[in-house]
């Protein structure tokens, strides 16, 4: 089987066994559910539901985000595993977008 194959196999598993998948996470556009998904390596759904409200009103959009430095996201973040690599991600991502 191809690796073509079998993610298509996987896909149409959780097609058929989990349609409706839905997160914890809480976002409103698809910015804030990067982010969300960024902080929440190693961390609970609920830790980040309760840090990105005030990180989504200082940052509301990628561009916000790109001008900001590391040590203004890690600020907002802090309370979060990791939140000096995760600064550095989110500040680069950002200016990627």
């Amino acid at each position: 089987m191809t690796k073509k194959e079998r993610f298509q196999k996987v896909l149409d598993y959780f097609a058929n066994h989990n349609p409706s998948a839905e997160t914890e996470l809480k976002y409103s556009n698809p910015y804030e559910l990067l982010v969300a998904v960024i902080l929440s390596a190693q961390c609970t759904d609920k830790r980040i539901n309760m840090v990105t409200p005030a990180l989504f009103s200082r940052f509301p959009d990628a561009e916000t985000m790109a001008e900001a430095s590391q040590a203004e996201v890690f600020n907002y973040i802090r309370s979060v595993s990791y939140p000096n690599n995760k600064a550095k991600s989110l500040v680069g991502m950002a200016k990627m977008l």
